[in-house]
């Protein structure tokens, strides 16, 4: 299993959650931005800068992932390609995207971008609460062990 990272939006405390798990199982984690980013010295964590535009990042991300890999994303239609190819994706906030829920976010966040399109003011999300970070720890350990 390698874990790829959609790093543009990531949160920085997920990085470390992140980078943390890559020291201690040895699973390799890359980031993938259009900008330089600063990542640990570490032969777990490495950086691919992709060039800037619309969706290279996730294309790139959707053109290396593998069936079994993880893919952490808060963008649902990268997520949806994902799981579509047999990976893993898993938001910040800690929800597992799978086969099973991936149609109806896909919905929800078309929905969503309809009502803003149409002026609709929907407010962003919330701040990264403490129980979403433990959320995502617990997804991130769980498929971690599974794949030891």
């Amino acid at each position: 299993m390698k874990i790829w990272v959609d790093a543009d939006a990531c949160p920085v405390v997920i990085k470390e959650i992140l980078y943390r798990a890559a020291d201690r199982t040895g699973v390799l984690v890359t980031l993938v931005a259009n900008k330089a980013l600063r990542i640990p010295n570490s032969e777990h964590v490495a950086m691919l800068q992709v060039d800037h535009g619309f969706d290279v990042a996730d294309n790139e991300i959707v053109r290396r992932v593998n069936p079994g890999d993880l893919v952490v994303t808060a963008d649902i239609p990268l997520a949806a390609e994902v799981v579509g190819k047999g990976g893993h994706a898993l938001d910040p906030r800690g929800e597992l995207y799978t086969a099973d829920n991936i149609g109806a976010r896909l919905n929800i966040r078309d929905f969503m971008d309809s009502l803003r399109t149409g002026g609709v003011e929907t407010g962003g999300p919330p701040a990264l609460s403490q129980s979403d970070r433990n959320e995502f720890a617990n997804h991130l350990n769980e498929l971690l062990s599974k794949n030891a």
